[in-house]
């Protein structure tokens, strides 16, 4: 049994605010003493970065889809432990989630899937600058919808004047849910969009923490903090013990070399939690600053990021590339995902790059985005051939040739039709999925055992 006040910040819709509120929530508890435990629904990157900095925590992505429902309260629980209250980010609207997956009449993977499986209370985000007294009627509908997603109440966001404040109360007493908030229209909360999304707070700097102040700084005004406190002190405790990051341990202490810096931000908290659990010592390498590997690397692992938007920066850190060339050639273990993939290819847009791949990358105006159930093609470094997960799409790019003479992995696309996709090369495994280690913990020691 785990005693963690939580709860749940969901939103009709995308574009509500519901990033704003929990991350100027985070920032607001912390600022009154509460350590903070931050989560997201969804494989989503960029926003646990926001977290992240508002809280002083890692931020934690919660995803059914990726580790399975078992694994979600105990991956909530190993985030949260020494923690006073936990805030969990939900993703697209309340109801939102895998279009071909579905748990007792729940989307898998939405924010009502995940909040059931925490048997957490749900604060509703709404935007409210096109609404009136017809917020009770949706109010109603969300609220009746499904009877085990506990809908405790509303935050107002985008609230006009004080009279459209007064009519959207009373819609929120019809309907029977209580107001946490009431946030005025604000427009000094802007980040820079991209083609992925918000630019990563790692990328942004001092504009990020600037942004994170003003979104605490609201929220602290606007929301009634100690009753939040009380709702996410009234869960009831979670019939789970904290997951562990437990594997066996590999004889050498292998020094991984993990690519981060502004270029590769897209990576799981527990990724390096095991590699360390496992006997590995985590090396932090920059791509963009660095001139070389850590002294001593015996595997390489390339998560995702934007390197598209540092591609001239990467190609002029000649050195570096050049290493990795060579220490490829020599056999060294790579796992590389989406961004690391791209960083492995012989160019860029036309800057050149690792050129450990016989591909190169390049920009497209279309998105590849979702979930996919995937089957490895050859042996690897990371999954025997025949191995099958869940991993998650999600880029703009494309790489040609999509995979080598050893594919990664097989999939059948949302229309059907079958995909072979990344490369299995020597000890390299690149592609563009992005698997969460949590749920596949063997492709951990299997990485380490090549290493």
């Amino acid at each position: 049994m785990v005693n963690i006040p939580r709860v749940v910040i969901a939103a009709p819709g995308s574009g509500a605010g519901k990033t704003t509120v929990a991350t100027g929530l985070m920032g607001a508890l912390r600022e009154a003493g509460r350590r903070v435990a931050p989560g997201k629904v969804g494989p989503d990157y960029i926003d646990p970065g926001y977290h992240t900095l508002a809280s002083g925590s890692p931020g934690r992505n919660l995803d059914p889809v990726l580790v399975g429902e078992d694994r979600v309260a105990p991956l909530f629980a190993h985030g949260a432990q020494d923690r006073d209250i936990a805030v969990v980010e939900g993703v697209m609207g309340l109801f939102d989630g895998r279009i071909t997956g579905h748990t007792d009449g729940l989307a898998q993977g939405s924010t009502a899937h995940v909040s059931v499986l925490l048997d957490a209370p749900v604060i509703l985000v709404v935007d409210a600058r096109a609404q009136g007294q017809s917020l009770a009627a949706l109010l109603h509908g969300f609220r009746s919808y499904r009877s085990e997603v506990n809908l405790a109440g509303v935050i107002l966001n985008q609230v006009g004047s004080a009279t459209h404040e007064k009519v959207l109360r009373q819609a929120c007493e019809d309907a029977g849910l209580p107001v946490f908030g009431v946030l005025y229209r604000h427009t000094d909360l802007e980040v820079p969009s991209r083609h992925l999304g918000l630019i990563t707070a790692a990328e942004h700097g001092q504009q990020a923490v600037d942004v994170v102040a003003a979104m605490t700084e609201i929220v602290r005004k606007g929301v009634d903090l100690t009753a939040v406190q009380d709702l996410a002190a009234g869960a009831s405790p979670l019939r789970t013990e904290p997951w562990t990051p437990d594997l066996p341990v590999v004889q050498g202490n292998p020094v991984i070399a993990v690519a981060g810096g502004a270029a590769f931000t897209f990576g799981y908290a527990e990724h390096a939690e095991l590699l360390r659990a496992a006997g590995a010592t985590v090396s932090v390498v920059d791509p963009l600053r660095d001139s070389e590997l850590p002294p001593g690397a015996q595997g390489l692992v390339l998560p995702g990021g934007f390197p598209e938007q540092h591609a001239a920066a990467l190609s002029a850190n000649v050195l570096l590339r050049k290493d990795i060339h060579a220490k490829a050639a020599d056999g060294l273990p790579i796992h590389a995902e989406c961004g690391g993939l791209l960083y492995l290819c012989s160019t860029l847009d036309g800057h050149p790059l690792c050129d450990v791949l016989p591909a190169r990358a390049q920009m497209t105006p279309r998105l590849k985005l979702g979930y996919r159930d995937a089957v490895a093609g050859a042996d690897s470094a990371l999954f025997p051939a025949g191995t099958r997960v869940t991993g998650h799409e999600f880029h703009r790019t494309e790489v040609l040739p999509t995979a080598g003479d050893k594919a990664a992995w097989h999939w059948r696309g949302p229309d059907g039709r079958p995909h072979t996709e990344g490369f299995v090369h020597g000890a390299i495994h690149a592609s563009y999925l992005h698997t969460h280690p949590a749920g596949n913990p063997g492709a951990i020691t299997r990485f380490l055992a090549s290493c």
